[in-house]
């Protein structure tokens, strides 16, 4: 199923049966107040009670099949041979602490995980990994093709991660740039999320020789420049929010100098997100870059099967149409009912 969450309209096949029964008994009363059932059958023996159970069968029967091609079942393999072109991405991400800050919706962080799954199911035959960073930082995910695994690795992504806080720019930069094995000193993006604490002050000088490794920088400013508080966590109703040693409370805001130095280092351009993170804007960009030949490749796909649960929708409800309420049938005048 490629749309299975349309399986969940099924659900309104109980609101159709409890309306038509409603609608059968409320006129079953009527013609009770207006006549014995008996009679009623006598006067009007063209209608049939019937017919019109076999008619709401048949809709019901319509709407399960016309639900389930709206969920567009596929099945049946297709192997072809696909020519593949594409760009290297890597994704530095920023899990300090400071990335808890709810001046996004819900979170800085869950925010950002938000926009990257969106950014992911843009690639067409581009490699995407990810770098995650704090005070240190490590490679989350590889270079891959599989974008399957990829959203797996993002979504177990949490600021609890890395021990050592702060927001080391510099080391997250290096570890990106090694994380790409490919020689050419083309094809190949990097973008950083962060709200551009830089704790080490090395990122400019970690930016230039990214440059020359033919590595273009994006940066991401993520977060208000006002500066907020950092929940440390909730419980009770309450929130508690971190300080320091002297128990000042810790603000936190983006500082989107550091950020716009480091794309101009690494001929990119810088992205002020602020509290509206969109990633989109970034892949237009990518998307207009030269893709690199990564030569021939099987494709896997499967066969859209929705026409042939579409095709028996519409049988029923033709059939439902045809089907009419009376029985047309002459019948002479005998006088009075006994």
């Amino acid at each position: 199923m490629k749309n299975p969450e349309m399986l969940f309209l099924l659900l309104l096949l109980f609101v159709f049966i409890s309306f038509f029964i409603w609608v059968h008994q409320s006129k079953k009363a009527a013609l009770k107040r207006f006549a014995s059932l008996s009679l009623i059958g006598k006067l009007t023996p063209n209608a049939n009670s019937s017919r019109q159970i076999t008619r709401w069968i048949l809709f019901c029967i319509f709407f399960i099949f016309l639900v389930i091609a709206l969920a567009r079942p596929r099945f049946g393999v297709k192997m072809e041979m696909v020519e593949r072109k594409g760009i290297d991405i890597m994704v530095a991400l920023d899990i300090s602490q400071s990335m808890l800050a709810e001046d996004i919706t819900p979170n800085r962080i869950d925010r950002a995980k938000h926009e990257i799954s969106k950014l992911i199911d843009l690639l067409r035959g581009d490699r995407i990994g990810m770098v995650v960073f704090a005070g240190e930082s490590f490679l989350q995910c590889p270079l891959t093709l599989d974008y399957g695994a990829a959203k797996l690795f993002l979504n177990s992504v949490s600021t609890g991660w890395v021990e050592l806080q702060g927001t080391a720019l510099a080391d997250a930069i290096k570890q990106s740039t090694s994380a790409f094995n490919s020689k050419s000193k083309k094809h190949k993006v990097m973008i950083i999320i962060s709200d551009g604490e830089d704790h080490q002050g090395e990122a400019l000088e970690a930016a230039k020789k990214a440059s020359k490794e033919g590595i273009v920088i994006y940066t991401v400013g993520v977060g208000s420049e006002n500066g907020v508080p950092i929940p440390m966590s909730k419980g009770n109703n309450s929130i508690v929010y971190k300080k320091d040693k002297s128990g000042n409370l810790v603000m936190t805001k983006l500082n989107p100098v550091v950020l716009e130095k480091i794309a101009l280092e690494g001929n990119g351009n810088y992205f002020h997100a602020g509290t509206n993170l969109d990633l989109s804007r970034i892949m237009t960009e990518i998307s207009a870059m030269e893709k690199r030949d990564l030569g021939m490749g099987k494709s896997t796909t499967y066969e859209e099967r929705y026409q042939i649960f579409l095709f028996i929708a519409i049988l029923f409800i033709l059939l439902e149409f045809l089907i009419p309420e009376r029985v047309r049938s002459k019948e002479e005048w005998k006088g009075r009912f006994e």
